[in-house]
C-alpha cells in the first residue's frame, strides 16, 4: 500500500495485532504439555501464517456467487484483461484461482489478491465445499455477486458467509439487462433484505456493475445518408465496485487485514490451549480432587465459623493458581473476574451451610463439640461435603476460563480485536455524519 494511505489508527492496529500474534507464537513454542503433538504443530503453523500475512500487507478479496452470475467476468473487468475463464456453460470455474492486482489509489497502490471460487450451487458438500469455506475464512473481504433477485440458495449462502464476521460487499452484476425501473426495484429488495438480522448489510454496500455486457445493435448514419446497423459490445463498467473497493481498502484495509489475522490466530491459540488441557486432564482432575479433599477435611475439622469461609476461599484461589501453573496458561483479569464469581458462590454455599447448621443444631461446631461428638461429627461432615463440592466446581470452571483467557489480557487477540472493532465502528459512524 502506498505511503500516506495508512492512517495512524491503522498503524496502531497493525502494531497491536503484530504484538499479539508474536506473543501467542512465543507462548506456543514453549515446551509445555502437548507442545510436540501434530495438533499443536498444525495450529502453531497457522499462527506463523497469520503473522506472515500481516507482515506482507497483502489484502485477500474472495468472490462468491451462484453459477452464471459473472464472478469471473467481474474480476476480469477489475483487472482490465481476461485472466479468469468465462463462458456460456455453467460451472466454468471448478476450483479456486487467484491473481495479484494493484488497486490504484490517489496516494499509491493497494496490493490485493483476487480469489475466484466455484459457484455456490455446485460446491455443496465434499472437498470443494470445505475448500470454499476455508477460502472465506482466510479472506479479508468477501464480494458476493448476484444478477437479480436472490434465490433461496444465494440467501442461505450469504447468511453463512455473514456468520464469519467478515466485511461483505454485494455486487449487482448484469445491470445492462434490466430497464431502469426493474433495476430500482431489485436494488430496493436487496437493500430491504440487507436490513434483516441474519444479513446486516449497509445501504451503500451494493455495487452495481455490468462486467460483461451483451452485444447490442447500433445504427450508424454515414455522411452520404446511408444507415448501417452493426453489433457492438459495450465496454465493461465496474467503476462503482472499483471505487467502493478503493475507498474501503484505503481507509480500513490494514485494519481489516489485522482483524482477520487476529481472528485466525485466536482460533489457533484456543486450539493449542485445548490441546494442553487434554494432555494434562488426568493430572488436573487429580489436583482438583486433592484440593477438594483437603478443603473439605479442613472445613470439617475446623470449629471456627469465620476461618471456614476465609480458609475455603483461599484454598480455591490456590487451586486456580496451581491449575494455571500445571497448564502453563495465563489467568487474565478478564477471565479471573468471571472465575471470582464462581469462587464467591462457593464461599456463599459454605456460608449458607454454616448458617443453616447453626440454626438447626442450635449453635456452631464448638457448641456441638461441647455437647457431644456425634452431633459435631454430623455437622462437620455436611459442611465438609459442601466445601469439597464447591472446590470441585471452582476447579472445573478454572479449566474453562484458562482455555478462554489465553486470548485476553493486555495483548490478547480478543482484546485487540475488540479495540479494532471499536475503532472501525467509530470511523463508520463518523463517515455517516
Amino acid at each position: 500500500m502506498g505511503v500516506g494511505t495508512v492512517t495512524d489508527w491503522q498503524r496502531f492496529s497493525l502494531a497491536r495485532a503484530r504484538q499479539s500474534l508474536r506473543r501467542s507464537l512465543a507462548r506456543s513454542r514453549q515446551q509445555q504439555a502437548g507442545g510436540r503433538s501434530p495438533r499443536v504443530q498444525s495450529q502453531r503453523e497457522q499462527l506463523e501464517q497469520s503473522l506472515q500475512k500481516l507482515e506482507s500487507g497483502l489484502i485477500r478479496v474472495a468472490v462468491f456467487g451462484a453459477v452464471s452470475r459473472g464472478k469471473s467476468a467481474v474480476l476480469n473487468a477489475l483487472l482490465g484483461q481476461r485472466v479468469f475463464a468465462t463462458g456460456p456453460l455453467n460451472g466454468v470455474t471448478q476450483w479456486t484461482r487467484s491473481v495479484m492486482w494493484q488497486l490504484p489509489s490517489p496516494t499509491g497502490t493497494i496490493p490485493v489478491e483476487l480469489i475466484d471460487t466455484p459457484g455456490i450451487d455446485e460446491i455443496a458438500g465434499g472437498e470443494r465445499a470445505i475448500m470454499a469455506m476455508d477460502v472465506a475464512k482466510q479472506a479479508d473481504l468477501i464480494l458476493f455477486v448476484v444478477a437479480g433477485d436472490l434465490t433461496q440458495t444465494e440467501y442461505l449462502a450469504l447468511c453463512q458467509l455473514g456468520e464469519l464476521g467478515k466485511p461483505l460487499l454485494l455486487v449487482f452484476n448484469k445491470m445492462d439487462l434490466y430497464p431502469e425501473l426493474d433495476q430500482a426495484q431489485i436494488l430496493a429488495q436487496l437493500r430491504q433484505l440487507g436490513r434483516g438480522e441474519r444479513l446486516p448489510l449497509g445501504l451503500d454496500e451494493i455495487a452495481c456493475v455490468a462486467a460483461e455486457p451483451n452485444p447490442r445493435r447500433v445504427r450508424h448514419e454515414r455522411a452520404d445518408g446511408r444507415v448501417e446497423e452493426a453489433w457492438e459490445t459495450p465496454t465493461p463498467d465496474v467503476r462503482a465496485l472499483e471505487e467502493k473497493l478503493r475507498s474501503l481498502l484505503s481507509s480500513q484495509g490494514m485494519a481489516l487485514l489485522a482483524l482477520n489475522a487476529l481472528v485466525q490466530g485466536r482460533e489457533a491459540e484456543r486450539a493449542i490451549a485445548q490441546a494442553k488441557l487434554d494432555a494434562r486432564s488426568e493430572e488436573a482432575e487429580q489436583l482438583i480432587r486433592d484440593f477438594a479433599l483437603y478443603k473439605g477435611a479442613i472445613v470439617a475439622c475446623n470449629p471456627l465459623f469465620v476461618v471456614d469461609v476465609i480458609g475455603g476461599t483461599v484454598a480455591d484461589l490456590l487451586l486456580v493458581r496451581s491449575l494455571a501453573r500445571l497448564y502453563h496458561l495465563p489467568m487474565t483479569s478478564h477471565e479471573a473476574g468471571k472465575l471470582l464469581r464462581t469462587i464467591f458462590v462457593s464461599a456463599g454455599g459454605l456460608l449458607l451451610g454454616e448458617t443453616l447448621g447453626n440454626a438447626l443444631f442450635g449453635g456452631g461446631k464448638l457448641g456441638l463439640l461441647a455437647g457431644g461428638f456425634p452431633g459435631f461429627l454430623g455437622m462437620a461432615l455436611s459442611q465438609g461435603a459442601i466445601a469439597a463440592s464447591g472446590s470441585y466446581v471452582v476447579g472445573q470452571a478454572a479449566k474453562t476460563y484458562l482455555e478462554q483467557g489465553c486470548t485476553w489480557g493486555e495483548a490478547g487477540s480478543d482484546t485487540v480485536i475488540r479495540e479494532i472493532l471499536s475503532q472501525l465502528g467509530e470511523e463508520a459512524r463518523g463517515n455517516r455524519q
